[in-house]
């Protein structure tokens, strides 16, 4: 019996992050049929609601058709939004000695982009009296000018890491 402890003591440490289970495999996904875009992809299915995906679609090809009929590149704003959602820092509770601190960490790219695409769905969700496409399009091209509620809360999520900046030295 002692001869098993020891045996189990000699293997290799999982580390913290380590799932029970093998790391899951990320499926590539397609380019979106009308623009050939990747990121249009990602967002309509953010979008999309109880596997409704053809009624994602209408809504944000409706939202990026707009843009389009105000003489703007419709791609190149909703990249612009997107940029402008997408938060560079973010606060972590780490605990220390019985206390937690709000720690920044960077946000890295898949995350920040992640962050980015709910907060300018949420934000057009929360408009109130207009269909979801006019609530979409006006969130959009208000992201892209760096304003909106998406972007608010980007600045917001920069103002706690810059107020915490001082437990930044308990980054792990």
């Amino acid at each position: 019996m002692a001869g098993s402890v020891a045996a189990a003591s000699t293997e290799p440490r999982e580390t913290k992050d380590m799932s029970r289970r093998r790391r899951a495999i990320k499926r590539p996904i397609l380019p979106d049929p009308r623009y050939g875009s990747v990121l249009v992809t990602r967002f309509t299915n953010r979008v999309m609601q109880r596997g409704k995906k053809n009624t994602a679609q209408s809504i944000v090809y409706g939202a990026l058709a707009n843009i389009a009929s105000n003489g703007d590149d419709p791609i190149e704003t909703f990249e612009r939004a997107i940029r402008n959602a997408t938060p560079l820092l973010q606060v972590r509770p780490r605990r220390v000695g019985g206390a937690t601190y709000q720690v920044p960490v960077e946000v890295r790219g898949e995350r920040g982009l992640t962050l980015s695409m709910r907060w300018i769905i949420d934000s057009a969700r929360q408009r109130s009296g207009r269909p979801m496409l006019d609530k979409l399009t006006t969130e959009i091209v208000e992201a892209a000018q760096g304003q909106g509620n998406a972007v608010r809360r980007r600045e917001e999520m920069h103002r706690m890491a810059e107020a915490n900046r001082a437990f930044a030295h308990y980054r792990w």
